[in-house]
This record gives structure tokens, sequence and C-alpha cells, in this order.
């Protein structure tokens, strides 16, 4: 079965088609620049198009969509209802759903007999527990608007799990697993038995470690007691956190690590000083996890950073374990979301 994996951005669609179950890569591509002044890609159905010009015999489809809060704890196809519940998930993923959403809907038009799935970023996570997810206010902030901690990077997690399992030769229900997911977007995973327990992100992707641009984990105070000061509105003090933050705002160089490191090398003390705390916090947050698990089997790094980057990952496991009996195995497994996604459009498809 040829399934095309669709991964839509808000100007952009990533594409890979793989022949199942024989996960062998068929095709692969990138169409930039959708809906932007002067491009030759008004909106995601032309970007399909031509993506489905150049490939054939695609059999079913499978897309990433970022948040499915806890309406969607597993791969589901898609019909209307699911479309309903992805639209009604927007308010709370304005950056991403309305763009995977778009795919999908171009999709149904180009291939209108070919049948869809829906792959969420936040199912992986719907194994944590409440004392995990709950935040500490009023409950009926949850209970009436579903504010809670969701997660994301759940197929990247899933994906290097399963892969530590085969790598080390024991079934994934009998391991104690940190992952770390460190590109420019950052998350931390504690996984045991092959369920997610608890995981660095949040109600959105700006919770926990500092990354590229987002500044994680910070005193909540701060965002009213700096528009104030400030007089900023909402939007420009989202923009700040979420884009003008982490590693390019402490070091106000750049959020690629790669530059960071060479500055550092060269003696600036703002690009030093935003890699200890990218450190210090990935640690600290690895720490807490070892103590959720009980126990440690194997710390895996996947993504850009935790693959390439062989210096960070030596200055976040130094000394770490050194009250750990029995130290667990340090990983580095390139992460494969597309192919998780094939995977399990594979399976629903089959089934279904």
């Amino acid at each position: 079965m040829k399934i095309l994996v669709i991964n839509s951005g808000s100007s952009s669609i990533k594409f890979k088609l793989f022949q199942m179950p024989e996960e062998r890569l068929v095709a692969k591509g990138l169409i930039e620049h959708i809906g932007e002044v002067g491009s030759r890609f008004p909106d995601h159905y032309s970007g399909l198009k031509v993506i489905l010009d150049k490939v054939d015999g695609v059999q079913a489809v499978g897309h990433r969509v970022v948040h499915g809060a806890e309406e969607f704890k597993k791969p589901v196809v898609v019909d209307r209802g699911v479309i309903r519940g992805i639209k009604k998930c927007c308010d709370i993923a304005p950056l991403h759903n309305p763009a995977n959403l778009s795919g999908i809907l171009a999709c149904q038009k180009l291939l209108p007999r070919i049948k869809q799935a829906a792959i969420f970023d936040t199912a992986f996570h719907q194994s944590i527990p409440a004392q995990a997810y709950i935040y500490g206010l009023p409950y009926d902030y949850y209970r009436r608007q579903r504010i809670r901690k969701y997660g994301f990077h759940g197929t990247s997690h899933h994906y290097v799990a399963l892969e530590a399992g085969r790598i080390l030769r024991k079934p994934l229900n009998k391991l104690k697993l940190v992952t770390c997911h460190l590109g420019n977007g950052c998350s931390i995973t504690a996984i045991d038995k092959g369920r997610s327990i608890d995981t660095s992100m949040g109600f959105t992707p700006l919770e926990g470690l500092v990354m590229g641009t987002r500044c994680g984990d910070i005193d909540p105070a701060l965002v009213t007691h700096i528009m104030r000061k400030k007089k900023f509105d909402i939007k420009l003090m989202e923009s700040i956190l979420n884009k003008e933050s982490g590693l390019k705002g402490i070091s106000g160089i750049s959020n690629d690590m790669r530059v960071l490191e060479s500055r550092a090398k060269s003696g600036n003390k703002r690009s030093r000083l935003a890699i200890d705390i990218f450190v210090y916090r990935i640690r600290k947050y690895i720490g807490a996890y070892l103590l959720a698990l009980g126990g440690l089997d194997a710390l895996i790094f996947t993504a850009g950073i935790g693959e390439n980057q062989a210096d960070i990952r030596k200055r976040i496991c130094k000394g770490l374990f050194t009250c750990v009996k029995q130290p667990p195995k340090v990983m580095v497994i390139p992460t494969n979301e597309e192919l998780m996604i094939a995977r399990q459009t594979y399976k629903l498809i089959k089934e279904k």
C-alpha cells in the first residue's frame, strides 16, 4: 500500500510517500511560501495538486495534526466528525491546526475516494495521569474549558521509544525511558512501560525547556508585569514569548545551537550563558523524571540538537547519574515522525 504522509504548515507542505508495510521511502519533498505574495501557490490545494502530479498510486493519506485535545486519544480515519473535532481545537492551536486542516480538506477534493488518517501529536500523551496534567488553577477551568497539560512531539517520542526497545531487544512494556526531543522546539517525556506518564510541554508548546525562540517555564506573573510596565498588548507579548525568547533572546545572537557553540568558544559570554541555561533546564527535567519513573533503563536523544550536538549531550550527561546504582544506557536515535505516521495510517486503514 502506498501511503502519502502530509505535514501541512501555515506556509509549507512537507510530504513523504512510503510503500507499506515494507516501510520503503518512495518519494519526498517540500513546498514552501504557500499564500505569500508572489508565490505560485496561493493555497494548500494548489501545493498539493503539484505534489500529486509528481507521485502516483496513492492508496491512503496520513496527516500530522498537532492538537487533538482530549477528543482524540488515538489515530482516526477522517470523516465529518473528525473535521469538526479538529476545528474545535483550532482555538488552542491557532498556529498549527488550521494549516493541518487545510491539508486534509485539500486532499478530500483532490483524492475524494482515498481514505485519510489524522495522527495527533498530543495522542501519545493521553496516558498521562491527572496528577501530572492538571494545573493549580480553579478546577472549573479544566472542567469547562479543558485547560490542562497536553504535551506535544508525541509521534517522535513514541517512535524513538519503540526503536529503543528494538535496539535493546526488550519489550517496550518492560522499559523505563526518558526521551529528549531537542531541536528548535524541545520537549522531554517520561515513558513507563510504553506509556507517557509526564512531558515537559503543556497546554501549548511554550511550557517546559528553554528552546530556540520559546521561553519555556517562567513565573506566570512576569507576563502581566511586563505587559503593564512596557504597555504591551496580548499579541506582542505572545510574539515575544514564542519568537523572541529562548536561546535567541538570551544570547541576542541566534536560536541556532551551532552558531552559539561557535560564538561561546570565541568568548561570547551571552552565548555561553544561553547554552548553560539550556543544559541546566534539561538536566533538571531528566532528574525529575528519573524520580517519577522510579528508575531508568535508557536516556534517549533525538531531533536536530539531540542527534547532532555531541558536546551538548556530553554536558547534559556529565555527573547526571552518579547517585544511581545502575546508570542507564544513553542512546542517540534519529527520529522519523513521517514513518511513524505511515505505520499508524497503514494499521488503521487495514483494520477498517
